[in-house]
Order: C-alpha cells, then sequence, then structure tokens
C-alpha cells in the first residue's frame, strides 16, 4: 500500500475499534469475552457501530496512562476486542483476488493470520492518542434486510480536516462483521489488492507472506492473545 494511503489509514481508521465489553477486557477470562461477542452478535450494522464505539472509548479513557506509558499493552485489547468483528477471511479472499483461488490452504491460512496481524498493528498504532470528539456516526442509509451494507462516518483530523470514512458490513451466522474501510472513497481492500498483486506478480505469493510475518506482531505470552479463527475455505 502506498505511504500516503497507509498514512491516512493509521489517522482514521480507529472508529472501526468497535468494543464490546468493559475496559478491563485484558484481564478478563475467555468467559467474558464471549459474553460480550455473543451479545454484540445481536446488533444490526448501525446498532453495532454505535453501541461500540461509546464503549471503546470508556476503556481508552479507563486504560490511556498504562497504553501510553507501554503502547504494547494495546494489542490484547485490540486482538480480543477489535479485530472479532472484522471478517479477515473474506477480506483476506477478496485482496488476493485470483491468487486465492490458485493458493494452497496452507498458503490461505498463513496469509489470513499475516493479514490480521498486519491490521492489528494498524490499528494499534493509531489507537493511543483517539478520542471521541473526532468521531461521527452519520444517519444509515442502506436497505436493513441487505446482507451486505455500508455504514458512514466523518472522522475529524487533528487539523481540523472533515473526512468521509465508510465501513462495509456482511452478515455472517455470527453477526455483522467488517471487510473493508474506505477512506475519502479509497478502499483499503482495492489498494492492498493492487499493491500486494504487484508484489505477487514480482516475487510470488510465498515471498509475500513471508514479509507480513516479518512484519506482523507476536502476540505470545500475552494474555488473551490469540491468532484469528481461520478456515481458509472459500466461500
Amino acid at each position: 500500500m502506498n505511504p500516503r494511503h497507509t498514512a491516512a489509514i493509521a489517522a482514521v481508521i480507529v472508529p472501526l475499534a468497535w468494543l464490546t465489553v468493559p475496559p478491563v477486557i485484558a484481564l478478563l477470562p475467555p468467559a467474558a469475552v464471549a459474553v460480550g461477542e455473543s451479545q454484540a452478535s445481536g446488533l444490526g450494522p448501525q446498532e453495532l457501530m454505535d453501541d461500540v464505539s461509546k464503549r471503546l472509548f470508556a476503556a481508552l479513557d479507563s486504560n490511556r496512562a498504562a497504553i501510553r506509558k507501554d503502547p504494547q499493552k494495546v494489542y490484547p485489547l485490540i486482538d480480543q476486542i477489535l479485530l472479532p468483528h472484522f471478517d479477515t477471511e473474506y477480506a483476506a479472499q477478496l485482496v488476493l483476488a485470483q491468487s486465492w483461488r490458485t493458493a494452497t490452504p496452507e498458503q490461505r491460512k498463513r496469509f489470513i493470520d499475516a493479514l490480521y496481524h498486519a491490521l492489528l498493528r494498524t490499528y494499534s498504532d493509531a489507537l493511543v492518542d483517539f478520542t471521541s470528539d473526532r468521531l461521527k456516526l452519520l444517519p444509515f442509509r442502506g436497505d436493513p434486510a441487505a446482507v451486505q451494507v455500508t455504514v458512514h462516518t466523518q472522522v475529524t483530523r487533528s487539523n481540523g480536516t472533515v473526512v468521509p470514512v465508510d465501513y462495509r458490513l456482511r452478515k455472517t451466522e455470527n453477526g455483522w462483521k467488517a471487510f473493508d474501510v474506505i477512506i475519502e472513497g479509497i478502499s483499503y481492500v482495492r489498494n492492498y489488492r493492487t499493491d500486494f498483486g504487484a508484489e505477487i506478480s514480482q516475487k510470488g505469493l510465498d515471498e509475500l507472506i513471508a514479509r507480513l510475518e516479518r512484519e506482523g506482531i507476536d502476540l505470545g505470552g500475552q494474555p488473551g492473545a490469540r491468532a484469528p479463527a481461520a478456515t481458509a475455505g472459500s466461500h
């Protein structure tokens, strides 16, 4: 992804950091996390955005000092709370496009895991200084009966510029999940697909996966750390 778009994502992507449980999540047992996710799975896409984004800011305010002192403390928070609401496998299929069809099951799983950790790094880097006054959720304009919808928001950058940020979500058996973020009309999935496609053409899929794995975040040993639930199958 080109540097300009990466910077834009880092600046405004954090409204997707939906929170479904209280701010002490990093200290809660897995069962407590599961309860929060179960409650969120019954919400519509607009309600989900509204409900969990409000809880996010309460959590950030409660943990701000600790996260500023050690930014890595945000990793388990994002891992447990944000990314369960992002359909990483479906996004991986869209990003790889033709390469997904020819990839082996092992390559698919490795790419899903690598993309998951790339998203974890992106969200975590932007999350530390995010505040609630920068996000505005716009009225829902989609079809409530649709299986894919777009939720529209506006984010105010630190310089006062208002940026449109749209989230594409799809209905799954586990509730609504996001799979793309569109910033000022630019889709992150489309950008990843273009950049990764060029890299695959030049170096191959294994080299791309290896690079993403090297740049990823190791959650080993941190409380509540988990890998994405990747089946590496096709939809």
